[in-house]
């Protein structure tokens, strides 16, 4: 048996009660909301429905042992509901069954689990440390009926009880460690009391970092990043796997500047990315800071429209609507596998919002052939063609804004 069988402890407490409530009762046992059978005649006299669990508070806070992650402790509660032979639940026949219902769950008391009993039910309730208990509920008449709500909305006589407490532990292995003051390298162990016990202070552990201004920036921007033993020496800036060089250091904050091999584009994505301090230590290795996350915003310096290209929809609308190239320059405007938009602007509002998988292609432009992350070409579909006139160029990529935002005019053929 394992603590990760304990997830299916709810529907065994109630796969057990219908066992045991069949056997002591010798009548037909169903689970589920106490309704007959569609068909008019009921095979079953009485019914379990699990209608609420709640947290034990007694055991809220208690775990299996010391120092180990707290299970959570349930309390079910049940209705038991009887019906006779003809699935009525008013009737005398239905008032005898629900006796001799609650007077098995008085015997129970206990929910007992010897043998015999289904392994399944044993894996998921055997490592419950407490005894599940039955207690009764008191349940008045309007909360019954509001349980009772359904395709019929008949009113049921029944009766509430509860059982618990019902574990469900976490599936990770505990988290044990060795004593402290036995030498375990000796055979055999040799206690060795306060010997063994060796604190090691050091003067830092390492630079740490708690904000990044500004949280978004461009390229050439100088990156200020805050927090605690960053004076050290040997201390460079990662964004991402590269290197930002650093420009000024004090206790609480280090400077850098965002360029560098990246201004060249094709070494890192515009977006979300890991920004970390990063000391080498005499010995050679790396101890790096916690990450923070910081916005490098793509560079849309201009846009430029290819007249040549554009032409009318067709067939034409009332208003006339064209479509053509539109050639982007900047930096990190486009990698290889990066997320791109695009939006068209003006009079307050996007006229059109385009991405590269259904709305646009990218391309390449004519000579002078440049990196794609400096000058990529938007051709626009005839699916996605605008009224003419001037528009502003919105760009995204990896989900962050270039700050410029280039008008364009786009022409009539």
């Amino acid at each position: 048996m394992a603590l990760s069988d304990t997830g299916k402890a709810m529907g065994k407490v109630t796969q057990l009660l219908v066992d045991r409530l069949g056997i002591k009762t010798g009548l037909t046992v169903a689970e589920g909301r106490p309704e007959p059978p569609s068909t008019g005649t009921s095979d079953h006299q009485l019914n379990l429905f699990l209608y609420e669990a709640s947290f034990d508070p007694s055991l809220r806070n208690v775990a299996l042992e010391p120092g180990q992650p707290e299970p959570l402790w349930l309390v079910l509660h049940y209705l038991l509901t009887a019906f006779d032979g003809d699935g009525n639940s008013d009737t005398i026949g239905a008032h005898e069954n629900m006796g001799v219902g609650i007077r098995a769950l008085q015997e129970l008391n206990f929910l007992s689990l010897e043998s015999p009993v289904d392994p399944d039910i044993l894996r998921s309730l055997g490592e419950n440390p407490e005894p599940l208990k039955i207690t009764f509920d008191e349940i008045p008449s309007d909360s019954l009926s509001k349980l009772m709500q359904g395709a019929d909305e008949k009113y049921r006589f029944s009766m509430g009880f509860q059982v618990r407490p019902v574990m469900i532990a976490t599936g990770q292995p505990p988290s044990y460690s060795l004593l402290v003051g036995v030498d375990y390298t000796q055979t055999p162990r040799e206690i060795i009391g306060e010997e063994g016990i060796d604190i090691q202070v050091i003067p830092s552990l390492g630079p740490r970092i708690t904000r990044i201004s500004p949280a978004r920036f461009e390229l050439h921007d100088t990156l200020t990043l805050f927090g605690t033993d960053l004076h050290l020496s040997g201390l460079s800036v990662r964004l991402g796997s590269r290197v930002l060089p650093v420009t000024g250091q004090w206790p609480d904050r280090v400077e850098c500047s965002v360029n560098g091999d990246l201004a060249a584009g094709g070494v890192i994505s515009a977006g979300s990315n890991p920004v970390s301090v990063v000391r080498t230590l005499p010995t050679g290795r790396m101890r790096s800071s916690n990450l923070l996350v910081g916005d490098l915003l793509p560079s849309l310096s201009g846009a430029e429209v290819d007249t040549a290209s554009f032409a009318l929809a067709s067939p034409p609308p009332a208003a006339a609507r064209v479509f053509g190239n539109i050639d982007l320059f900047g930096r990190l405007l486009a990698g290889e596998d990066d997320d791109i938009l695009v939006a068209l602007y003006r009079d307050g509002q996007v006229v059109k919002m385009m991405d590269e998988e259904f709305n646009f292609t990218l391309a390449q432009p004519p000579s002078p052939p440049v990196p794609p992350w400096a000058r990529i070409r938007l051709e626009m579909k005839e699916a996605d063609a605008v009224p003419p006139g001037r528009y502003r160029i919105i760009l995204r990529v990896n989900g962050q804004q270039a700050k410029n935002s280039p008008e364009v005019e786009l022409p009539v053929p």
